[in-house]
């Protein structure tokens, strides 16, 4: 038997919380409800969800207090988190994304937008099955066990974060638009922002360590990888200047 996705809701308000339950129980998925950060945690320590749906205004901590926390640990650092909101400043956007959330939903939202953010962010957290590995420089992906080293030093890399290193890998020295990277990387996913590119693309620098110098910024163009040193580059552009 086909195992259900289990989904965390915690939400504080009930009227919402079993709306969005039913929806998900209807549409193949097995939720839990909780309405406070407390509650969460207990559920998360017995049981691991498959993804995260959760209110940034929560009795207690909030949202994005709450999302940090879970980033930092090991356990919940790959569970994708939903931020469910009402706030819809592109601002707001942008601190929930930074406090950890893979996407953003505003309230009010219809049944089928969230369901299908759900299983977008299910899609990007299952790895695709390919066997191959990548090296550009020192830095290598070996997709076929999930791992990623430099300088023979295994990191830690989150699932949409992998995806994103290995797209840049396989296309090394190339520069790809904001735009390329969310239809590469995230697909159909119609409701994903430009402004999610930066995010991940800051959550790899942060994982990468001192191999992040590698992911550069194209300003006004979009991101690249590159095996050159930034400052080698730099140096070797102001002789070809000079000459």
């Amino acid at each position: 038997m086909k195992k259900l996705p289990r989904v965390l809701v915690v939400e504080d308000e009930p009227s919402i919380a079993e709306l969005i339950a039913v929806n998900l129980r209807h549409n193949g998925f097995a939720p839990t409800v909780v309405f406070d950060g407390q509650a969460a945690q207990r559920e998360i320590d017995a049981v691991l969800p498959d993804v995260i749906l959760l209110d940034w205004m929560l009795p207690g901590e909030s949202g994005a207090v709450l999302a940090r926390q879970w980033r930092k640990h090991e356990r919940t650092r790959t569970v994708p988190i939903l931020m469910l909101t009402a706030r819809s400043d592109e601002s707001d956007k942008v601190q929930g994304l930074d406090a950890g959330a893979d996407d953003y939903i505003t309230k009010p939202f219809s049944t089928q937008e969230l369901l299908a953010r759900i299983r977008a962010v299910l899609r990007r957290r299952a790895p695709e099955v390919v066997n191959d590995s990548v090296q550009v420089g020192e830095l290598v992906l070996d997709a076929a066990t999930y791992r990623v080293s430099f300088q023979g030093q295994e990191l830690k890399v989150g699932p949409t974060e992998f995806k994103l290193l290995h797209y840049l890998m396989k296309h090394a020295e190339r520069v790809h638009t904001r735009g390329t990277l969310l239809d590469r990387i995230w697909g159909d996913h119609v409701f994903i922002e430009e402004r999610t590119v930066d995010v991940h693309v800051k959550r790899l620098r942060e994982s990468l360590g001192e191999a992040a110098v590698m992911v550069e910024t194209v300003r006004g163009a979009g991101y690249r990888l590159t095996a050159q040193n930034p400052s080698a580059r730099t140096a070797q552009n102001s002789r070809v200047g000079a000459a």
